[in-house]
């Protein structure tokens, strides 16, 4: 099965034929006709309703002219700022159609942020949808005074244009601008910016042809899975934001490139219906997303009787066996074939049925959660990259998977590990440099190599094992350098746990700052008869968290133990500034607002 090796090359190909990615887009648009595309759940509708390649087409090109006529000019930068929906896609491509550069902004951004973002660029236009977004990034734009319009998806917004009127305006617009025709592959196609981790964000210039390098390369491993067999049936479900680099690339222009459909999750408190609904075949997500799946998982198995938690229990261990060694005994084949049918599928329900890989990246995946899913029969395929090379560089392939890596370089990746062990990448991926920062693109890339910042290693098969961030290395007072990310992975996969972060740079060892789980806590507060709002103070239930301590104490190095602990007062979460939109905790930002609770922890 699969696809045969001519069709294959020929499909590689035709990415180094596109001179741009609205080149590319007309194109597949064109070919995709009145096929389904775009799929959405609006109010009108009673579940998800498509937009046809053709129709998504008629919008770009409509919203393109509207753009042009707007005063918009080759080069100019425009802001999108929206949740996940079709008209993310439609107006991304029409900035650039018209001959600008896309600048995707988070919808969960602060007026601060779009503010930042508006002025750093320099954009002249921003396009937003609705509600809270809207007000936001509108807020922002009505300060700047190089915003020359405001064009929002939704009504009652107050910007200056509505997308519903631009496309009756434009109904006589059925072929592209004449600006198509003078875009080329190695001309500014968006500015990015970094989810800010640390500092400001900063813009990081991609041209199109680092987005097509990327999107060949995911082409290239989606081919070595033997269940496609016409890339037209494929879905992906985009719940990750648009306006990170890894959903934009992976989620968004590959299965545009490739012909693929698309549903928009309503969001991540609803992605568990989602899933049943849509049933993906390709799904992309972050460690965090998984780190949550595994929690709930786990608590949802309470309730269920002793057998059956056995029964899930052997499927885990069985299958993570299979994963791992490649074989199983006897006994074992017969046990496994069997928990296929009692567990395994039921999960994969959960999954929508017919997922063919679950692809992990945008941080480290703790390598006993993704051999629970693997050991649940879900392909999981974990990879690595950075929105400077826009983003993959590196993933699992299908028919060699170690979750302790993110597997070999991708097709059209150069990859080196320097002397210190930071992860180095050259090719034509990489971003242009960070927008109007040369000091910063001069440190980032020299003689043509990208310095993550990233340690690694390659195992014998070329695969990439990341070991941490250069700059995110806890040095102790003894002067061991030690992963946070490695010791917080594990702390996390007590049911108890939900959150965690590392402390200990120049003292004499770790100690950790907990959010424990809401689930968790909910239920245990109710079976010992505490107030929920009273728990952290009672000396019984900071027991239960310390045992969970120990518990992942026993799975660390000595210089790695936490030996004391202290609880947040809150989640970290996208909304009070702790986490990134792409679910990574801000670790100088909590270390900032929790220093005087961590330092209290080492004794005077």
């Amino acid at each position: 099965m699969g696809i045969a090796a001519a069709e294959k090359e020929r499909l590689l190909s035709k990415y180094d034929s596109w001179a741009s990615l609205p080149s590319m887009a007309m194109d597949m648009l064109v070919a995709g006709g009145d096929k389904p595309f775009l799929w959405s759940k609006s109010s009108e509708s009673n579940g998800y309703a498509p937009l046809t390649y053709a129709q998504v087409r008629k919008q770009i090109i409509s919203l393109s002219h509207g753009l042009i006529a707007a005063g918009l000019k080759p080069g100019d930068r425009v802001v999108l700022a929206s949740e996940n929906r079709p008209e993310w896609l439609i107006a991304d491509v029409a900035i650039m159609l018209a001959g600008g550069v896309s600048v995707p902004a988070y919808a969960t951004n602060t007026e601060q942020d779009h503010s930042h973002i508006i002025s750093d660029s320099g954009a002249v236009g921003l396009i937003t949808s609705g509600g809270k977004v809207a007000k936001q990034a509108l807020s922002a734009a009505a300060k700047s005074e190089n915003i020359r319009f405001t064009i929002a998806f939704d009504d009652d917004t107050g910007a200056d244009q509505i997308i519903g009127d631009i496309y009756e305006g434009q109904q006589t617009s059925i072929e592209p601008p004449s600006t198509l025709n003078d875009i080329s592959r190695s001309d500014l196609s968006s500015l990015i910016y970094t989810s800010g981790t640390g500092g400001a964000p900063k813009g990081v210039m991609l041209s199109h042809k680092a987005i097509f390098t990327n999107c060949k390369s995911a082409l290239d491993l989606v081919f070595e899975l033997e269940e496609v067999n016409n890339l037209g049936d494929e879905a992906f479900l985009s719940f990750l934001p648009l306006s990170h680099s890894y959903e934009r690339t992976c989620g968004q222009f590959f299965p545009l490139s490739a012909g693929c459909q698309i549903y928009y999750a309503e969001g991540l408190d609803k992605l568990g219906a989602n899933l049943v609904e849509t049933r993906p075949t390709i799904m992309t997500a972050v460690p965090r997303l998984y780190e949550s799946l595994h929690a709930r998982i786990l608590q949802g198995l309470k309730k269920e009787s002793a057998f059956k938690q056995k029964l899930f229990q052997r499927a885990v261990e069985l299958g993570r066996k299979k994963a791992e060694t490649g074989r199983l005994n006897i006994n074992e084949t017969i046990q496994d074939a069997l928990l296929n049918k009692l567990v395994r599928r039921k999960v994969q329900k959960r999954f929508g049925g017919q997922l063919k890989a679950l692809i992990s990246g945008g941080a480290p995946l703790n390598y006993d959660i993704g051999m629970f899913f693997a050991g649940l029969g879900l392909r999981l395929l974990q990879g690595y990259g950075q929105t400077e090379a826009a983003p993959v560089i590196s993933c699992n392939r299908p028919d060699s998977i170690d979750l302790a890596t993110v597997g070999p370089k991708l097709l059209g990746v150069e990859l080196k590990i320097a002397t210190d062990g930071e992860i180095l990448v050259a090719g034509d991926l990489l971003m242009d440099g960070y927008w109007n920062r040369p000091a910063e693109t001069a440190e980032a890339i020299k003689d043509g190599w990208l310095h993550t910042g990233d340690i690694g290693e390659l195992d014998s098969l070329g695969r990439l094992k990341i070991t941490d961030r250069k700059k995110d290395l806890i040095v102790n007072a003894g002067g061991d350098n030690i992963s946070p990310q490695r010791v917080e992975g594990i702390l996390v996969l007590h049911e108890a746990i939900d959150q965690a972060m590392v402390f200990g740079d120049r003292h004499p060892h770790l100690v950790a700052l907990i959010c424990p789980s809401s689930d968790f806590c909910e239920q245990w507060a109710k079976s010992h008869d505490v107030e929920l709002s009273k728990l952290q103070e009672n000396d019984q239930f900071r027991q239960v968290i310390s045992e969970a301590v120990d518990q992942a104490n026993q799975q660390l190095s000595p210089i790695e133990r936490i030996r004391r602990f202290t609880f947040a007062g809150e989640p970290f979460t996208i909304e009070n500034g702790l986490m990134t939109p792409t679910m990574k905790i801000r670790r100088r930002f909590i270390t900032d607002l929790y220093r005087d609770q961590l330092e209290a922890l080492y004794p005077r």
